[in-house]
């Protein structure tokens, strides 16, 4: 990877990033024909195909490690550059692209982005369901990602933050109008349930331990937080909230557990790039902070 010239890196990550020839073309302000030299030189370095030539195009397996080094080699530079740029009171942005699951989004993750000095920092949050954050920390999308998966990523480093504990409710009215205010599995099978997007297997688990059966019934898919946990409220379906979004509600009679002791757990892990990277380090520390204080700990 050391024999990869600077221009070819970035050369690759605008073009994956940009998605056709042309367009990395325009932003590095070359010929298509530069753009395909490079990528070309580099595919013969490695004795690998780097990218498929689809629209857009796509990396490769070996293509998504070395966009990775080269969005590494981009971050350890822009950093040089902010520091030297705040030194002479001068501007200057980090892009920092981070995989997020959508209840820590929701609920906490926003209080640990607020710890960092963004002086110089702009954040692309990327919204991705917890069991598939990792696919974009591989493909070299994102510097670091909340994800339930715990084995670290080729490259990266994995941390236990805490466990979130998703409770099953339903609103009242829900309970008597569907079920006749009594839940069994029968039933429970039955009725529709709200889900947050068609990856969402927070249900369907709940619903196989529940009742040992894969879950059939009638679905909305709802996909964002508070608006999830609004239709919950509000009687479309039943499903699962974390304790941020459903306790105070249980306790004010708005919602109902409707099975006490079936609460799921699901850990959640901090992934980052091994890299020897001030913002990084920074970042983590503060989603270490505030994952401390919000969620479950061992």
């Amino acid at each position: 990877m050391s024999s990869f010239r600077t221009e070819h890196l970035e050369t690759l990550v605008a073009l994956v990033e940009e998605g056709t020839f042309e367009a990395a073309a325009r932003r590095l302000d070359v010929t298509p024909s530069a753009i395909s030299q490079r990528i070309k030189a580099m595919e013969r370095s490695t004795g690998q195909v780097l990218v498929q030539r689809s629209n857009p195009v796509e990396p490769t397996a070996a293509g998504d490690i070395a966009l990775r080094y080269g969005r590494q080699m981009r971050l350890l530079e822009d950093e040089a550059t902010r520091a030297l740029a705040l030194e002479e009171g001068e501007g200057g942005a980090v892009t920092v692209p981070l995989a997020i699951n959508a209840d820590s989004l929701g609920t906490w993750f926003m209080e640990a982005l607020a710890q960092v000095d963004s002086s110089g920092v702009v954040f692309e949050v990327l919204r991705e369901d917890q069991e598939h954050t990792t696919s974009l920390l591989k493909a070299g999308k994102v510097m670091a990602a909340v994800t339930s998966v715990a084995e670290a990523v080729q490259g990266c480093r994995s941390e236990l933050l805490g466990t979130m504990t998703y409770h099953p409710v339903c609103s009242p009215g829900f309970l008597a109008r569907q079920m006749d205010g009594e839940v069994t599995a029968e039933k429970l099978g039955k009725v529709t349930v709200v889900d947050f997007d068609r990856k969402d297997q927070t249900q369907n688990r709940f619903f196989r331990d529940f009742a040992g059966k894969p879950l059939r019934a009638p679905r909305h898919y709802i996909p964002t937080t508070a608006d999830y946990a609004r239709a919950i409220l509000l009687g479309l379906g039943w499903g699962l909230l974390p304790d941020r979004q459903c306790l105070d509600e249980i306790d004010r009679g708005d919602l109902v557990e409707f099975a006490p002791g079936h609460a799921i757990e699901i850990p959640l892990y901090w992934q980052r790039w091994t890299l020897d990277s001030p913002l990084i380090e920074n970042l983590t520390d503060a989603v270490r902070m505030v994952a401390a204080r919000e969620m479950h700990q061992a």
